[in-house]
């Protein structure tokens, strides 16, 4: 399918022009807080195990309790991430799956689920050689509402910022317990949809959580940020969900899925991720 036609496929599944493209972000965040839920956010790396698995898989997410995915784009040097997503990556590189690839995928989810949203996550290099606009348009396009480039410096971004603001797409930061207090009123200004915080120092799937900290340190983020804000290292299992969701807007989890991927067979890889998803989303809706 050429993406030069994916606009009018989404607006034909949608019903939606691009002038009443619903914010999904939004939306997901404000009916969520009229039921005093939290959100869970899982994270998957698009080409992994397979890239013929992806579009079941982000169902799976979504049936099992999944409110917003984030889907990573692989990339061959994922410098903030850890040895486990940094093996997801390689699974999918070797599948030869790039950035059009994971936005063809995008169009196939949207073919059934019009509602939830969908972050990509990425590193610069792949938009760069795209191009921000193109990137913008085609990201639109395929049903994108948000993106989270690592390493685009928010004192830097203002135009990209622009970009993906243009093209209706929120444009979302990486805060972290070593953010100085001008990067965090940088990012209070530009940031669209939510912010993710990294509740640890290092790279993704490491541990140590230390919950009093991240409460302590939320406090001072809402002094500037409006947003809704969702944690995310170091969560791997149902009771530090559990507490994470007691101090945040959402709940981030990446790595853990990653693992239950990579240590599932073809044939109980959906049924293993979807009874994880549905172990946290019990577990945060016990708050």
């Amino acid at each position: 399918m050429s993406l030069d036609s994916i606009k009018n496929l989404l607006n034909f599944f949608s019903g939606q022009s691009d002038a009443k493209r619903t914010n999904r972000i939004a939306k997901t965040f404000a009916e969520l807080k009229e039921q005093n839920r939290k959100a869970l956010i899982p994270f998957i790396t698009a080409g992994d195990p397979h890239p013929k698995y992806n579009v079941q898989l982000m169902h799976q997410l979504v049936e099992s309790g999944a409110d917003i995915i984030e889907l990573g784009v692989p990339f061959s040097d994922p410098m903030a991430d850890g040895p486990t997503i940094q093996r997801s990556s390689e699974r999918a590189l070797k599948h030869h799956v790039s950035l059009v690839d994971v936005l063809k995928l995008v169009v196939e989810f949207r073919k059934i689920n019009t509602n939830t949203p969908i972050v990509l996550m990425g590193y610069a290099n792949p938009v760069e050689a795209l191009g921000h606009v193109s990137f913008a348009v085609k990201a639109r396009d395929c049903g994108v509402d948000g993106v989270l480039i690592v390493d685009y410096p928010p004192e830097e971004s203002s135009e990209w910022v622009q970009c993906l603001e243009q093209h209706q797409i929120d444009a979302i930061f990486l805060l972290s317990p070593t953010t100085h207090q001008q990067r965090i009123e940088q990012v209070a200004k530009i940031a669209k949809g939510y912010i993710y915080y990294v509740s640890l120092k290092g790279v993704t799937g490491a541990s140590h959580l230390d919950l009093q900290d991240v409460g302590t340190k939320l406090e001072q983020l809402r002094q500037y940020i409006s947003l809704p804000i969702g944690v995310g290292f170091g969560i791997r299992d149902g009771a530090t969900a559990k507490a994470v969701a007691e101090l945040a807007d959402a709940v981030v989890v990446g790595s853990r899925i990653i693992e239950e991927i990579e240590k599932s067979s073809e044939s109980d890889l959906l049924r293993n991720v979807g009874n994880q998803i549905k172990a946290l989303r019990d577990a945060i809706d016990e708050n």
